[in-house]
């Protein structure tokens, strides 16, 4: 007789657990990841217990420092030492805000003449001669644009500037995962004035099969 319920993971959290915990990284809020996911905010708060508790952890904060990495990912595949040597940097991508998506999406398409990458809600991506340009749509516009450089291997390069002094603010973790598995991942970290900069690689699936 074939037992009832949710299939058993072959991880420390669920698929669900594991979305709710790169939004966490990443700087959001319950009301945020609630309102990117379409649940609620007690459903959100639901899954940050039950990781809190299985981690052994006490606040977000600890999450965002936490380098764990879901065993489906690419990158969970321990890495020859040689292919940790990554300097210097090269700019991966450039972020602006804007006020209007829809006519900066056009303006930087149509008129400035970019290539453009993809588009979620209020995000829009473009190729600039192998840099990427990040625009999103925000009330207040940033007065500094963000660098993220692009990297090989982004936990070595976030413990290595750990060791080197620098401030980090996330733990490398995964934004979003394309349809051909590709994942997008970033960790954030600050200069001497506060301000924050970022790490970020393209990892693609050894398998290719979506993750729920």
């Amino acid at each position: 007789m074939s037992k009832r319920g949710r299939p058993q993971f072959d991880d420390v959290l669920t698929p669900a657990e594991w979305k709710v915990v790169e939004f966490v990284r990443h700087g959001l809020t319950n009301a945020d990841i609630a309102r990117r996911q379409g649940v609620s905010p007690d459903a959100v708060k639901y899954h940050v217990a039950n990781v809190l508790q299985k981690l052994g952890m006490t606040s977000r904060h600890q999450i965002r420092k936490w380098s764990g990495i879901r065993k489906a990912s690419p990158l969970s595949i321990p890495r020859h030492p040689m292919q940790t040597l990554q300097t210097p940097y090269a700019i991966g991508q450039v972020s602006r805000t804007v006020r209007d998506i829809r006519k900066a999406e056009a303006f930087f398409r149509d008129v400035v003449g970019l290539e453009h990458l993809y588009s979620f809600g209020n995000l829009a991506f473009f190729n600039c001669a192998g840099t990427r340009l990040f625009i999103t749509q925000e009330d207040e516009l940033a007065q500094d644009s963000i660098l993220y450089f692009r990297v090989e291997d982004i936990h070595h390069a976030v413990e290595r500037l750990a060791l080197r002094g620098a401030s980090i603010v996330s733990a490398p973790h995964m934004i979003h995962r394309h349809e051909d598995g590709t994942e997008e991942w970033m960790a954030f970290f600050n200069d001497p004035d506060d301000r924050p900069l970022a790490l970020m690689t393209q990892v693609h699936s050894v398998t290719g099969e979506e993750q729920t």
